[in-house]
């Protein structure tokens, strides 16, 4: 002891004479206070597991913001001859990278490849990227390997009906424009016979034998396809042809063979209007800038669509900006009557608490399935969303009071409670103002993961059929996921792609972010598991 107290060896100018009257204080701090929130905050900042968790929420709800603005389609929309085709980003469209070019590997016989060559050598369009001699053989030379353009290739399908007044107004908009969105037709005597064949637009070619299910084109001594279009001469109009010349095609004067001017046939009159052969994609873009006048310019779908022809870009912005607002205000009712029940309960204890307990109890044993049932059965007429809400909430608020509640106890007993209680503050400023901030960060980390754990339970339920909330420009993450699980089948991964890593990086996210909370808030519980 006498070597640890060895006063003699203190330097002497570590000590100065006081005067008798001079009064010595504590200095001032150089630095300044931190409130209680800065020093959370600042814990959180060190956490970078829960910062990288915080910037992906946030991109995910900015995206969820945002998105719905920069895409014409809706949520409502659909279009089944677009079905399926694969995300397109109008960047990569006409590059050499094979990525998100809105095409697909395509592997098909000889019959199949003549099919997309005749589309492409009619349409000018790259039906086969790169052109119609980009492609591969297999070593039997009966497999065709290309890559394949979805949008391009839905072709003109079906011969269509159009009114007299369509028919002259795509005319005339073939005109201002030179836009091509009406063909030649084929003479109703000169298609093969087959049902399935006879109004297939596409078959605009001669072929070998009219009456067989797989038909075979016709080809000239150059290995072409030879065009079967009804042409008739300028001076003589059938009374069935629809009459109109393209300046596109023909020219102002037509054709000539053999000295004989000819003009085609772009359609043919029968009961109800004209048919005509009418390209997919540039009727889509006339309707849709001409007759709807919908905002949409061209088919051009960044993550593709479902077996409906529905936008998956904006099914999930749509879903996610639900899912993010649905969430956050059963969050935010369940918060609110959570912490006042929890508060009471705990706080007050006895009688008061036995009683709020066993009633929180009874409440909770109810499935929340047989709940949504039920609201399902006597509100069959009313939102789907409204059911969903009611359901959440009625059992919801039961787990945030237990943790209200639980901290209440915890802390009530605390001797800075005792001191408030005996400086005469009331109950309310020593349940908020004294016990509740003490409590805060576990509260805080219920808080954030409530969000992910709604949108979960919603998504699973939209998944499975339970509850539809596609209505209007209303979707759900979970109805695209359902929509995915089919994909499938039809090679379409993409469909289930895109809503399962909104998903995946949600709740991965969420869990870093509630976790960093925990923490930040309370750094005694850092590490463990609420």
């Amino acid at each position: 002891m006498a070597a640890t107290n060895n006063y003699n060896n203190i330097p002497a100018d570590k000590f100065r004479f006081v005067d008798k009257g001079e009064f010595i204080h504590d200095k001032k701090f150089d630095t300044k206070p931190v409130s209680y929130f800065q020093g959370a905050f600042r814990r959180f900042s060190k956490n970078k597991g829960a910062v990288v968790g915080g910037i992906v929420i946030a991109c995910l709800i900015l995206f969820a913001i945002i998105a719905p603005f920069f895409t014409p389609f809706r949520p409502a929309y659909y279009d089944m001859v677009y079905a399926y085709v694969t995300p397109k980003n109008s960047l990569f469209a006409n590059s050499d990278i094979d990525f998100w070019d809105g095409c697909r590997d395509k592997d098909t016989n000889f019959l199949g490849y003549i099919k997309d060559y005749a589309l492409a050598r009619e349409t000018g369009r790259d039906v086969i990227k790169g052109g119609v001699d980009n492609y591969t053989v297999s070593e039997d030379g009966k497999n065709y390997s290309y890559r394949y353009d979805t949008y391009y290739g839905v072709g003109f399908g079906k011969y269509k009906i159009i009114s007299q007044e369509q028919f002259n107004a795509i005319q005339e908009y073939q005109n201002e424009t030179g836009r091509q969105v009406l063909y030649p037709v084929v003479k109703a005597s000169d298609r093969p016979t087959l049902e399935k064949n006879k109004y297939d637009a596409n078959i605009y070619y001669k072929v070998e034998d009219p009456k067989v299910s797989t038909l075979r084109p016709k080809l000239d001594e150059n290995g072409d396809i030879i065009p079967n279009y009804w042409k008739y001469e300028a001076n003589d109009v059938p009374a069935l042809v629809a009459d109109y010349n393209s300046l596109r095609i023909e020219g102002e004067n037509g054709i000539t063979e053999d000295g004989t001017q000819y003009f085609y046939a772009y359609g043919r009159k029968v009961d109800g209007g004209i048919e005509v052969r009418a390209e997919y994609y540039e009727l889509y873009i006339y309707e849709h800038t001409q007759v709807k006048q919908d905002g949409i310019e061209e088919p051009l779908f960044l993550f593709g669509t479902t077996e409906t022809g529905k936008d998956i870009f904006a099914c999930l912005a749509y879903g996610a900006r639900f899912s993010f607002i649905f969430a956050s205000v059963v969050a935010a009712v369940n918060f609110i009557v959570g912490v006042i029940w929890g508060s009471i309960s705990g706080y007050f204890g006895g009688k008061i608490d036995l009683f709020m307990e066993r009633f929180a109890e009874i409440l909770g044993s109810v499935p929340t399935m047989i709940v949504i049932t039920l609201l399902k059965y006597h509100m069959g007429a009313t939102s789907q969303a409204l059911v969903l809400f009611i359901a959440f909430f009625a059992t919801g608020w039961i787990g945030m009071a237990g943790r209200t509640r639980m901290q209440f106890y915890r802390f009530k007993n605390q001797e800075y409670v005792l001191a408030a209680r005996t400086l005469g503050a009331s109950d309310s400023r020593i349940m908020f103002k004294h016990i509740f901030p003490n409590g805060l960060g576990t509260i805080v980390t219920s808080v954030a993961l409530v969000i992910p754990s709604m949108i979960y339970s919603e998504t699973s339920l939209s998944y499975l059929g339970i509850i539809n909330l596609e209505a209007g420009n209303t979707t759900s993450v979970g109805t695209l996921i359902a929509a995915g699980q089919k994909s499938i089948m039809a090679n379409a991964g993409y469909v289930a792609l895109f809503p399962c890593l909104f998903l995946v990086l949600l709740m991965l996210s969420f869990n870093l972010f509630g976790n960093g909370l925990r923490d930040a808030f309370n750094p005694s519980l850092r590490g463990s598991e609420d």
